[in-house]
């Protein structure tokens, strides 16, 4: 759910096209399709899941600018990356992007949002949230990653139930998928910058890019366990239990599936506009 993976891989990039805010885009407010999509966004708290996007994009571009082009960024990258990382134009994007995907289904919309306005919904989204929050502070995640690798030392009965989460979403790979097509969005916007010269052939890029399959898989693996352990400590068996079930429904697994390409469809646009922005910003170093 809302614990993708590639949402963290908004540090490969958030660039947001223009946008057209989501009901105007698909049909009138007042329709049942369209009101059920405006709840879905209230009961998933979207408000607050892209306001912790915006805070990792704008700490990924200060450690694009030390790593790329040390104190070369200025106030127009920091700029830049703030405009990038719009919050506001990303959540009305990723809308209309879930108004595409399930705003002609309100029997499903129905079902998804009678998990998430209960009390076990409400919840679980509180705890993806906050964990999500917490993982902006290095130490903790590092902590997290340490108390994943412990849980499976000592046979913790709580690993098969993640296990069977990440398996019901497919999320590694939907992850590996994500992150892979956002870095090729990446490479592709700084080498529309100009920062190489000559434009670099694409199937390079693409080497280039899945060359770092395995590296992101593994990496995924151990931040999904980290993550998910964080989020879901609080919760009893059972309530993880519940949840999974529900994500391993028809209506859990629509759900899955709209994010993965809502998500795909913001950060990919984005990750090129932020890729365009790095080489651009290099071009204006000595670098």
């Amino acid at each position: 759910m809302l614990l993708t993976r590639l949402l963290l891989v908004a540090t490969l990039g958030l660039a947001t096209p223009a946008v057209v805010p989501a009901v105007a885009q698909t049909t009138d407010a007042t329709t049942p399709a369209t009101a059920s999509i405006v709840a879905l966004g209230q009961a998933l708290q979207l408000d607050a899941l892209f306001a912790v996007l915006r805070e990792e994009g704008i700490a990924y571009g200060q450690t694009l600018e030390d790593e790329m082009f040390p104190g070369g960024g200025g106030p127009q990258w920091a700029s830049a990356v703030a405009k990038i990382y719009d919050a506001a134009a990303l959540q009305t994007q990723f809308e209309a992007a879930l108004q595409t995907e399930l705003g002609d289904d309100p029997e499903t919309l129905s079902t998804i949002l009678a998990f998430f306005t209960s009390d076990l919904g409400k919840r679980v989204v509180g705890l993806e949230i906050e964990a999500r929050r917490a993982f902006l502070d290095t130490a903790t995640e590092e902590a997290a990653r340490v108390a994943a690798d412990n849980r499976f030392g000592a046979r913790d009965p709580i690993v098969p139930l993640l296990r069977r989460f990440i398996e019901a979403g497919d999320l590694i790979e939907m992850n590996v998928a994500g992150s892979l097509s956002g870095n090729l969005a990446f490479m592709t916007g700084m080498t529309e910058s100009g920062v190489y010269g000559d434009a670099m052939p694409q199937d390079q890029l693409m080497s280039d890019v899945w060359a770092q399959e395995d590296q992101i898989r593994d990496d995924t693996s151990a931040w999904l366990y980290a993550y998910l352990g964080l989020a879901y400590a609080p919760l009893a068996e059972s309530d993880l239990q519940a949840y999974i079930e529900f994500m391993e429904t028809p209506a859990g697994q629509r759900l899955n599936a709209a994010l993965f390409t809502a998500f795909s469809e913001v950060f990919t646009g984005v990750s090129r506009d932020l890729g365009h922005a790095a080489g651009v910003a290099m071009l204006g170093t000595d670098i």
